[in-house]
């Protein structure tokens, strides 16, 4: 009997965490509009599975209309630990129902295993919160009724938020930056790249004004899109 064999799933668990910690991994994913980068599923994926593989673990994910969930399996044994994830969902206008299933799975599944792993991210939360000042009169004031929708025009690809808010406005930047990336990657031609940012011109020329570098990154994004698509042509 091999010595794994002998741990019950928690035991697993943890020899697999502290293996995966003393493996050098790389972050190729790049968060262009709050200048961090990230693991993506396939950095840490094959690592995982080649560990679980030697500890005598499996992990399984399920879906149902209210959970994502991540089971892992004993293989030498009894026990299972299960970590869930509230579902989520994103809307974007003119994509196919199961492509945004599919962008929200994705990302789900990048969760589930970075917190059943222990993966910590600090350029991350660092990115995008360490450079806010809060100030308690911030905190007190009541959120604006007067803000407006911003549509971009009707059809595939459309985009909606309301007009930026007082004060800091970097959670809207972020919502604005975040959905442009989803559509990107679900964009399947050049064209489509170019009636992402046609169709939502006014929501972009918002964005300008509010932040000319945040405007000059997310155009960026743009550029790199379309020269993914000359190039395979």
């Amino acid at each position: 009997m091999s010595e794994t064999a002998k741990m019950n799933v928690y035991r697993k668990l943890q020899l697999a965490r502290v293996l995966l910690q003393n493996t050098r991994l790389n972050k190729s994913g790049k968060n262009k509009f709050a200048g961090y980068e990230y693991f993506e599923l396939g950095d840490f994926i094959p690592a995982i599975q080649i560990i679980f593989e030697d500890v005598g673990l499996c992990g399984v994910i399920t879906y149902t209309l209210d959970l994502a969930t991540l089971t892992i399996h004993n293989t030498e044994g009894e026990g299972t630990i299960e970590f869930t994830s509230p579902m989520s969902r994103a809307e974007l206008k003119g994509c196919h129902e199961v492509q945004n299933l599919g962008a929200v799975q994705t990302y789900l599944r990048r969760y589930l295993w970075t917190t059943a792993m222990e993966i910590v991210e600090h350029d991350a939360l660092d990115a995008t919160t360490g450079s806010v000042e809060v100030k308690p009169k911030q905190l007190q004031k009541p959120a604006s009724e007067t803000r407006q929708d911003i549509k971009g025009k009707e059809g595939p690809w459309q985009m909606v938020t309301k007009t930026p808010p007082e004060g800091d406005p970097t959670d809207w930047l972020q919502t604005i930056g975040h959905t442009a990336e989803v559509a990107l990657a679900l964009a399947q031609s050049k064209d489509d790249v170019m009636d992402i940012f046609k169709k939502n011109k006014v929501l972009f020329d918002s964005v300008k004004a509010t932040d000319p570098e945040f405007f000059k990154n997310l155009m960026a994004s743009f550029t790199v899109a379309k020269e993914k698509f000359t190039e395979a042509a």
